[in-house]
């Protein structure tokens, strides 16, 4: 599977780039895993909107779905101007109802619920997904296909549970709002530390460090993932692709 970074900041967009939203590709399926500010503009560098066979989000804070009554109506211009005929499965968890039927938008998107502790299937993808600690309801991911993982940790504080979660993952798109020595667990966030030392503990192979703060050396947060993780560290830049 083939993942490419289509936005990576935390809380807003930096000037011409997108946040949270990557596009996950595998034998012609394509997924997003969230939908922020920006992220249709960007989207449309790699894939039209209409070549998307699916959407899921970890939690409705704005950073990662403000973009999806965007893609409603880019599918639905596209409706009349180019024919578009399917309905865009949206994936999303139930916590917050109002939220979760939005995803549903005329025929042009129909919102799907996963549920903690079931597996999904969503085209060749199999999901599961973790409740994360995080100042609303929030869905960490673990994704797999043809032996490969992809661990997706949405946004979060550290917790034990994690470790098991992602245990073994080819790779660890985590993020790193904050870095070594600063409270991000206050704001439901990891540290630079903190995402070192999950990988570290899970054995995964690659670590993403996503999520990324407006402040600071950005290139410091590999530095000191590094500290606690002795294999590969990078970080998340829009377009970064990546074969899983």
């Amino acid at each position: 599977m083939k993942l490419t970074v289509i936005g990576h900041w935390g809380g807003f967009p930096k000037a011409g780039e997108a946040s949270s939203g990557y596009l996950l590709e595998h034998n012609g399926f394509h997924l997003l895993i969230d939908c922020g500010s920006a992220v249709l503009s960007q989207l449309q560098n790699y894939i039209s909107p209409d070549d998307l066979d699916a959407v899921i989000i970890s939690h409705y804070h704005p950073d990662h779905i403000a973009d999806i009554g965007v893609l409603h109506h880019a599918l639905l211009i596209s409706k009349y101007v180019n024919g578009y005929e399917k309905t865009l499965p949206i994936y999303g968890h139930v916590k917050d109802v109002n939220s979760f039927q939005s995803l549903t938008y005329k025929d042009i998107s129909k919102g799907i619920a996963y549920i903690p502790e079931q597996k999904i299937e969503v085209g060749p993808f199999k999901i599961e997904v973790l409740e994360t600690k995080h100042p609303v309801a929030c869905y960490a991911m673990k994704i797999s296909v043809d032996g490969k993982t992809l661990i997706y940790t949405a946004d979060t504080a550290y917790f034990d549970e994690l470790v098991e979660f992602a245990e073994g993952a080819d790779m660890l798109l985590c993020e790193s709002n904050f870095y070594k020595g600063m409270d991000g667990a206050a704001a439901g966030h990891m540290t630079s530390e903190e995402a070192g030392s999950l990988a570290k503990q899970a054995n995964v192979e690659t670590l993403i460090l996503t999520h990324l703060p407006h402040f600071g050396e950005l290139q410091q947060l590999v530095t000191e993932a590094k500290e606690n993780f002795n294999r590969q560290v990078i970080l998340a830049s829009q377009g970064l692709e990546i074969v899983v």
